[in-house]
């Protein structure tokens, strides 16, 4: 099964709805490709997605791209997306009840196994989740 071999994914795209919906699409056909569990390509798929609406949201920075990285290693896939607004970093807020957005980093807590913010090299910071594969 390849999905238990070391393998990376890396793609630049455009901080813009379209750049945050061609990650998903990206990451979707990679993890197939790679075979990894469908549950946890599912789990995979809704973190991908809030990470990379956050980094064409909030990390947004003109003519600026995000980066969306996968690797997959024999216990765990993780999932980096690095932006260039490296002094707004996230962090975990109650959403407005009536708000229709807020909720992406309490999605990511909820589905991710570990989650985390790296800084550097400047202007740069990386939002990584990672997701524990099951044993064989």
């Amino acid at each position: 099964m390849r999905a238990r071999a070391c393998s990376h994914f890396s793609v630049l795209l455009s901080p813009t709805p379209r750049g945050a919906r061609l990650a998903r699409l990206l990451a979707v056909e990679w993890m197939r490709d790679h075979e990894v569990p469908y549950g946890v390509t599912e789990t995979a798929t809704q973190v991908v997605a809030e990470l990379a609406t956050n980094a064409a949201t909030h990390g947004r920075v003109a003519g600026r791209s995000f980066r969306l990285a996968l690797l997959s290693q024999p216990d765990v896939l993780r999932i980096e997306v690095t932006d260039t607004r490296g002094e707004d970093l996230p962090s975990l807020q109650a959403p407005c009840p009536e708000g229709d957005s807020g909720r992406g980093l309490l999605l990511v807590e909820a589905l991710a196994d570990r989650w985390g913010v790296g800084l550097g090299p400047v202007p740069r910071k990386t939002v990584w989740a990672e997701l524990d594969l099951p044993r064989p």
